[in-house]
């Protein structure tokens, strides 16, 4: 990656990536120091900026014993996904050419001390499946992303944040934008006063008591933002009364579209491979048939161009 930042060409491999006019997918493995080394990062954005496409790295266990971070290789099917996204009919509709898209995804950290964090339970399948989905159809993608296992999708740009105020500043920093759609699960609460130091249990005594404060709304703060962009599409994650706290949720937070799903338990949904969601709008509440993910993002990708294209 350095070689190619620089336009080094003193061996085969670097000598043909300098002389190609086609696609270039980079999949990096490194130890995670490497990784995030500010050399790295300055190549990676260089990179990003002369049109190289990436997948991965992904959080996992390193060829070093006891070695752990981002810096694992991305799964060889996940890979060869890439590359044949990458490698499309580059001849197909692009409805969404010359749009820009911000998505979120994945869950939040918020931290209690070093060791402990509060969380929801989102593997960020769904969004990095939209945001995938969108660049599909042309549009310039901004994924900002919690903590998550899965590989960033090729062709869009990632943003990696822990906390919610992280991810809102990510957000409207991407401003203005066409297209935002709030898939992430963000926790509603983070503790008021986390502590640098791990707390410790005191044998016979109750837990120390966590005073928390509310999280800023991401969704709402984009809905009603003086940059707010045509289409703003928010995600209603919902254990009970998914239509009424949907279409709720579509009026308090200044969205264009709710996709309301079911999360409870025995549904899978959150962690699975599959969704079941209702869309609610202004235009009333279309219930989609149990969908891979991968399905749902395109089809509400389709949406999406649709509905600009009648702006």
């Amino acid at each position: 990656m350095a070689k190619m930042a620089h336009g080094l060409a003193d061996d085969l491999a670097s000598t043909i990536l300098l002389a190609t006019d086609r696609p270039v997918l980079v999949a990096p493995a490194m130890n995670p120091k490497m990784w995030t080394a500010a050399p790295t990062t300055r190549n990676v954005a260089t990179l990003k900026a002369d049109g190289i496409h990436f997948i991965g790295p992904m959080a996992g266990e390193m060829a070093e014993k006891n070695e752990a971070g981002f810096g694992r290789m991305a799964e060889p099917l996940d890979i060869v996904a890439a590359a044949e996204a990458l490698f499309a009919d580059k001849d197909q509709a692009k409805p969404l050419a010359g749009k820009t898209a911000i998505v979120t995804s994945g869950p939040t950290h918020e931290p209690i001390d070093p060791v402990r964090y509060i969380a929801n339970r989102s593997s960020g399948r769904q969004g990095h499946a939209i945001a995938a989905a969108l660049a599909k159809l042309g549009a310039k993608v901004t994924l900002v992303s919690g903590p998550v296992t899965i590989p960033d999708p090729a062709g869009v740009t990632t943003v990696h944040v822990e906390r919610a105020e992280e991810m809102l500043e990510a957000v409207t920093s991407g401003l203005p934008a066409d297209i935002a759609v709030m898939v992430a699960a963000v926790a509603d609460w983070r503790v008021a006063s986390s502590s640098g130091q791990k707390i410790k249990k005191q044998p016979g005594e109750a837990p120390a008591p966590l005073l928390l404060t509310e999280n800023p709304d991401i969704l709402k703060t984009v809905g009603h933002h003086e940059q707010r962009p045509t289409l703003v599409i928010g995600f209603a994650a919902e254990t009970q009364n998914v239509e009424e706290n949907g279409r709720a949720k579509l009026a308090r937070k200044g969205a264009d579209m709710i996709v309301a799903n079911d999360v409870s338990p025995e549904t899978g949904i959150m962690g699975g491979s599959r969704n079941s969601v209702k869309i609610i709008s202004a235009d009333g509440i279309e219930a989609w048939p149990d969908l891979d993910k991968d399905e749902v993002a395109a089809r509400l990708a389709a949406l999406i161009a649709a509905r600009l294209a009648g702006a």
